[in-house]
């Protein structure tokens, strides 16, 4: 039988939103599930006119939760990016972001009991067989969206929903740096194949011929559209590079431009998602990002500046402020774990229809 709806909550996490689904409201035929998502997004349709989705990839997200069986763990988490103007539905990927809702979520639901003023949230991520842990706020055993805390990219303040993650080096490639090298240079560019959550290709943007500090509006518009052809086909030879294969129709790499920073932070980025240009950035991107610029003689510590000491906040600079990443580097300077801030809240539940 077709699904026609299922029960859901609409969430922002972190600078995105979408669906979030407990696994059992979902078809288990894979194809089905597809189906039943890009009917409850409208996609595809460059407006989503006839669905949920936003017209834009940060707003046509779905994070689906089950309570976990695997030791020391709480809930499994997929992430699925609904592609806006494209019949796909992709699990290439995590969604740091999107993440950021699922310890509320799983509370709200009631996979999680609450523990006192705050409720720690263990999450497999099984996009990549990682682990991330969440603290929710749960004044009362009940999730509080409401508090000071302040994200670039979201207006006002909300509860802080701090993230930590655990071993995510090569989480989608198989290692941190795919091709062992902190340098590949592709259509004669200096590149950083790397992925510490997120797969990513970092670059000087002054060596595409950007300079780093564009707006997104900017980077879309039809002048640059040169350098988006050349950074598409850095990315298109980059994929087999990292064990990715043909992505051609992959959500990754991201293609991650960099520059000296401008407003005191470590390092300017501006993100190719991959073909449309981020309002801001991912979390593991910024993880990813931050980690980059950690790799002697890459692209990306070549502009950044960065804190002496073992525990180093790199403040990433985007399009709509900034996002800091808490890194901590063993003896030999590799990066033991990573943390940062996001804030979620929920804004809708009931059934959504496909």
């Amino acid at each position: 039988m077709t699904t026609t709806s299922a029960p859901c909550m609409w969430m922002r996490g972190g600078t995105s939103k979408g669906g979030y689904f407990l696994k059992s409201d979902l078809p288990a035929d894979t194809a089905a599930r597809d189906a039943f998502l890009l009917g409850v997004m409208g996609s595809p349709d460059p407006r989503q006119i006839d669905g949920m989705g936003g017209a834009d990839p940060l707003t046509s997200k779905v994070g689906v939760v089950a309570k976990s069986e695997r030791e020391g763990i709480d809930v499994d988490y997929l992430f699925l990016q609904v592609f806006v103007d494209q019949a796909i539905v992709t699990d290439q990927q995590n969604c740091g972001n999107i993440l950021a809702g699922i310890g509320p979520f799983a509370i709200e639901r009631g996979l999680v009991v609450p523990s006192g003023n705050e409720t720690r949230v263990s999450i497999y991520m099984e996009n990549t067989g990682q682990v991330a842990v969440a603290t929710v706020q749960t004044p009362g055993g009940k999730v509080s969206y409401a508090g000071d805390a302040r994200i670039d990219g979201v207006p006002g303040t909300h509860a802080p929903v701090p993230l930590e993650f655990r071993d995510t080096a090569g989480s989608s490639c198989g290692a941190l740096l795919p091709t062992g090298r902190a340098v590949d240079v592709i259509e004669g560019v200096p590149c950083t194949l790397i992925d510490n959550g997120m797969p990513c290709v970092v670059f000087r943007a002054e060596d595409v011929g950007a300079t780093g500090y564009e707006s997104r509006e900017e980077l879309e518009s039809e002048a640059l559209a040169p350098i988006r052809a050349k950074i598409e086909a850095i990315r298109l030879a980059a994929g087999p590079m990292m064990n990715l294969g043909d992505v051609t129709e992959k959500s990754v790499p991201k293609m991650t431009l960099v520059a000296p920073p401008k407003n005191g932070g470590a390092v300017t980025t501006r993100v190719f998602i991959p073909k449309r240009a981020h309002a801001s950035i991912g979390v593991l991107g910024a993880v990813t990002a931050a980690t980059a610029c950690l790799v002697p003689g890459s692209p990306a510590a070549e502009v950044a500046v960065i804190p002496e000491g073992p525990r180093k906040t790199l403040s990433i600079e985007h399009p709509s402020g900034e996002m800091s990443c808490v890194l901590e580097v063993d003896d030999n300077g590799e990066v033991k774990t990573a943390a940062l801030l996001r804030t979620a809240r929920l804004l809708m539940d009931g059934a959504v229809f496909g």
